[in-house]
């Protein structure tokens, strides 16, 4: 049914279509701006993230009044917006969504949305750009076409691929149409030598496909969502979060590898220290690099080799100065999966208490500054640690082991730890604690790896005891 559109009573004045006011709703984390307005008696919002967006959809209801134009009642909308998805390629919509988005997302959140709506751009063109190479095609659209600070500046030769793009790119009702969508997911999910896609890389494309999609339904360019939903999205794409048992280090393994980086020519005792607390706290990489010397709690100077205590409060993950407003490699940001401004406290081990206090000592470090440091007094580099550490693997274990997946992460000290101490009988609540986990995750990611508890379980089930042993006759 038609309707005739009428703007919203707004606070400030009288009804009119010059005066529609737009919403401003001001919320902890942005500002949200929503336009008001009334079909047939119902009253219809849409926000926006900027006032820019708000006042522009504001301005064509006001323009379709002023023509006339009859409303659709079931939308809220004028007729000329039903066919907005025919209307609206997919590279232009694509575009528009990293804009809308961008302040709101992180650095790394921002490279892997880059990386699906590239992934579907080019399976939603209406040819192949075999006259470029596949890899600059996909760099042009990841790096330049999605990134919304640098887009202005893409290169002449990045320029002619992405006109290339525009000119070809499919209209976003291709997604009305079922059989295609289905093609257009398998070609996502595809690497260029033609295998598929890891089920982690496939997991993380749906996810935001879906975000995508949830977007165009809320501008009104889609009514639905085309995506396959329950057991048909989840039948391709099984993935698991429970630890790989074979990349565990032992105690011999661990103390070797501490060892050969401690004796590394090239700031090989800076490395360890960090390595060390890698080792002794379970910390994450991007958590102990963000450490400041005042976040650690030694004991006195006569208080002997006791435990200390390091509180976590702060991530600085890599993402890649292309994608971090600041324009830095690194990133600063909350803890994972906590709220904004929460900490968590670590205890270190005695020997890790030795370790870092002959650190700071050596490097001469004082409370503000970074506790682990590069050559130049910045932030230590995850490829610095990395190297190191993958140095270390080939020097110190046997070529078997070193091809193996034991130790093969920075990470799996992580993970090494966190395994001792569930299976040293430290409660699951508070190695979560400790962990920056929940106790759900903690237990679904390290269950496999909880071993030697068994003989200590069978003697309590058997001190429990059982039924009562019968007498003949009894």
């Amino acid at each position: 049914m038609i309707g005739s559109w009428l703007p919203a009573l707004s606070t400030c004045g009288p009804a009119s279509a010059a005066a529609a006011q737009i919403l401003t709703y001001k919320g902890a984390r942005k500002t949200t701006y929503t336009v008001r307005w009334v079909v047939a008696g119902k009253a219809w919002r849409e926000p926006f993230g900027t006032v820019a967006l708000a006042e522009g959809f504001r301005s064509e209801l006001v323009r379709a009044t002023g023509k006339g134009e009859a409303f659709v009642i079931a939308t809220g909308l004028p007729v000329s917006h039903r066919r907005k998805s025919a209307s609206m390629s997919w590279y232009a919509f694509a575009v528009g969504y990293v804009d809308t988005r961008w302040a709101e997302l992180g650095g790394n959140s921002r490279k892997n949305t880059a990386k699906t709506l590239t992934a579907v751009t080019i399976a939603l063109l209406r040819a192949q750009p075999t006259q470029f190479d596949p890899v600059a095609v996909r760099t042009a659209l990841r790096e330049w076409a999605f990134n919304a600070t640098r887009r202005a500046d893409a290169p002449r030769d990045v320029v002619t691929i992405l006109r290339w793009v525009e000119r070809n790119s499919l209209p976003v009702s291709v997604w009305e149409e079922p059989e295609r969508v289905g093609e257009v997911l398998r070609a996502v999910d595809t690497r260029l030598d033609g295998k598929q896609a890891a089920a982690w890389s496939r997991k993380r494309h749906r996810r935001i496909r879906n975000v995508v999609m949830k977007h165009a339904i809320r501008r009104r360019v889609l009514r639905t969502n085309p995506l396959p939903k329950g057991k048909e999205s989840t039948a391709v794409t099984k993935t698991t979060n429970a630890v790989d048992k074979r990349s565990l280090m032992n105690a011999d393994q661990a103390a070797a590898l501490l060892d050969w980086i401690r004796r590394r020519p090239r700031g090989g005792k800076r490395l360890h220290a960090c390595f060390a607390t890698l080792y002794y706290c379970a910390l994450r990489p991007e958590e102990a690099v963000a450490m400041r010397v005042q976040d650690v709690t030694l004991p006195g100077p006569g208080a002997g080799d006791q435990w200390c205590e390091l509180l976590i409060h702060t991530a600085t993950p890599e993402v890649g100065k292309q994608w971090t407003d600041t324009g830095e490699i690194h990133e600063e940001r909350d803890l994972k999966g906590r709220a904004q401004g929460e900490t968590r406290t670590v205890p270190g081990h005695p020997a890790l208490t030795r370790i870092l206090r002959q650190h700071i000592a050596d490097e001469q470090l004082k409370p503000g500054d970074l506790l682990f440091q590069g050559e130049t007094g910045g932030i230590l580099a995850g490829s610095v640690i990395r190297r190191a550490w993958r140095s270390a693997r080939k020097a110190v274990l046997p070529p078997h082991v070193f091809e193996s997946p034991t130790g093969r992460r920075v990470y799996d000290n992580r993970h090494t730890r966190l395994t001792k101490w569930l299976n040293d009988g430290i409660p699951p609540a508070q190695v979560a604690e400790w962990a920056g986990n929940s106790v759900p995750v903690l237990l679904a990611t390290y269950a496999r790896c909880v071993e030697g508890q068994l003989p200590d379980l069978k003697r309590r089930l058997e001190a429990a005891g059982d039924l009562p042993e019968l007498t003949d006759g009894g």
